[in-house]
């Protein structure tokens, strides 16, 4: 028999298990110290008035040039800016600068210092979410660095920078030769186990692990683990963000206990250096709980998860309402419900809901994500009349803030619609999933995934209203065709849809068609038959 339920996507943090979500809180606050891992590196992270940018650089006292205090005073001067909120002010200070050295730059001065102020311009533009200029900037740069030579000052660190926002841009294929040549550079003039080697060894980590070379990246990891032990000892809290990023590469390779390995190093060196009761002891034992879960100890991940919460909360380490303290609400409440414990869940996507409330109001649209969690919540204990109410409570939240044809209505339309075929509302069920599905259409077009996913709805739906049956076979094969297209012809979504498909052909006596796709979709069923999913 074919399933006959209908199922539809949540928006934004879906009320389902996100097997990073835990990680990421730590990743969040492990990128905040990158830097510090490898302080041995000269980082002028800095900006200079353009007036005294030219000025002959004479080396003083401290051992820092004329020229580089004029880009760390500049630096600190936009870094001001941003932090209080003056980003207009921070932009004009950066085009003022970036018109300075343009107007050198066609003058024939092409070095080592146009270069560097080239470099805290861009830095200085990503900071304030101007990507389009950052690139523009650095193919500049790359143009004036690829005529210099490597014992020029400063070129190390110009090139870290260019590194790191290359691969925060997604251009890893660029990020990777800077990165590349940085680390030559630094390894000729301080050898192959300098500290400084640290920024530039973990930028390639970052970009192998984003582009599927997952060895190499654990390579990488484990030689910069190696080079700050030997320089600062095993317990250094350098070491956080290699073995952070080393333990999440080793979890999404399916490598769950060298990443647990990782995690718990972790955990050991923040107890050691701060106390048991630390909010960074509590952001450890997160992302220890997501790899315990991985592994299958779910009650561990539970306890570690309820221990975190508490520790980051008694310790006032962040606030309430703060993202990553909702991402972990979340992420314990649904691993509550994967173990049947739905009320303790239900309990913290409440409490996720009265903070939100609290800080934004009660129709602010950010609050849809927690109606749509609870409802989930509530129809997984079969109580679809609640689910219902929150349901509709969400949908007119969504229609005041973003208008009655805004397809990010959709959402909530066709959970509503699940929920009223569950509460045999049939009539009600199809009319909110044709308007959902006709919304999609005009947003996204006819054979995209949202529309397919909205059409797997309606069928389940009509089909009980006992609509014709070739008509819901045409619908399903195109629910099929855009499955395929998106997911592969081998995804578990197909083999649902595929499934149904079956069905209908057998019901329509269309018994060749039937037996061609029968054989595709037994070989399917037992793939994922052998799958361990949570």
């Amino acid at each position: 028999m074919v399933p006959a339920t209908p199922t539809t996507t949540v928006c934004s943090r879906q009320f389902m298990f996100k097997p990073y979500a835990a990680v990421n809180s730590l990743e969040t606050h492990v990128s905040t110290h990158q830097n510090k891992a490898a302080s041995g590196v000269s980082s002028q992270n800095g900006f200079h008035r353009s007036k005294t940018l030219f000025d002959k650089a004479s080396d003083s006292s401290d051992g820092m040039s004329d020229f580089e205090r004029q880009l760390q005073e500049l630096f600190n001067e936009v870094k001001t800016l941003i932090t209080t909120g003056k980003e207009k002010d921070a932009v004009d200070l950066l085009q003022a600068n970036y018109e300075a050295v343009k107007e050198q730059m066609n003058d024939g001065s092409k070095g080592i210092e146009e270069a560097a102020i080239l470099d805290v311009i861009a830095l200085g533009y990503m900071a304030v979410g101007e990507f389009k200029s950052v690139r523009s900037l650095l193919d500049v740069i790359s143009e004036v660095i690829d005529d210099l030579n490597n014992d020029e000052p400063l070129l190390d660190s110009i090139l870290v920078h260019m590194g790191s926002m290359y691969s925060n841009l997604g251009e890893f294929a660029k990020s990777l030769p800077v990165n590349q040549r940085a680390t030559d550079i630094l390894e000729n003039r301080h050898g192959k186990n300098s500290v400084v080697l640290v920024t530039p060894l973990l930028g390639i980590a970052k970009v192998l692990s984003s582009t599927g070379k997952a060895t190499k990246a654990v390579d990488i990891y484990h030689r910069v683990i190696h080079i700050l032990e030997l320089n600062r000892g095993v317990e250094t809290e350098d070491l956080v963000v290699p073995l952070f990023g080393l333990g999440s590469l080793l979890i999404k390779e399916g490598k769950v206990t060298g990443a647990e390995n990782s995690f718990i190093r972790i955990l050991n060196i923040y107890t050691k250096l701060y106390g048991e009761n630390d909010g960074r002891v509590g952001l450890a034992m997160c992302s220890l709980a997501h790899a315990k879960c991985a592994k299958g100890n779910a009650n561990e991940a539970i306890d570690l998860y309820k221990k975190a919460l508490q520790i980051i909360k008694d310790a006032s380490y962040m606030p309430l309402d703060d993202s990553m303290m909702e991402n972990m609400r979340i992420d314990l409440a649904e691993l509550l419900h994967v173990v049947g414990r739905g009320r303790e869940g239900r309990e913290l996507l409440e409490e996720c809901l009265l903070i939100t409330e609290k800080r934004k109001g009660k129709d602010d649209p950010s609050l849809v994500t927690h109606y749509l969690n609870l409802a989930a919540s509530y129809s997984q204990s079969k109580d679809f009349v609640t689910a219902e109410r929150l349901l509709r409570t969400s949908l007119e939240i969504m229609k005041r803030a973003e208008g009655p044809e805004n397809p990010s209505i959709t959402f909530p339309m066709l959970h509503l619609a699940v929920t009223l075929y569950h509460l045999k509302q049939d009539e009600e069920a199809e009319k909110i999933a044709l308007e959902a599905l006709h919304i999609r259409k005009k947003a996204f077009g006819k054979d995209s995934l949202p529309v397919g996913e909205a059409l797997d709805c309606l069928v389940s739906i009509q089909s009980r209203l006992g609509k014709g049956e070739a008509e819901l076979l045409e619908q399903l094969e195109r629910v099929l065709k855009i499955q395929e297209r998106e997911f592969g012809s081998e995804s578990e979504e197909v083999m649902v849809t595929l499934n149904k498909v079956v069905f209908y052909l057998d019901k329509l006596g269309k018994k060749d068609e039937k037996f061609a796709l029968q054989k595709r979709l037994s070989r399917l069923q037992m793939k994922y038959k052998q799958s361990v999913r949570y």
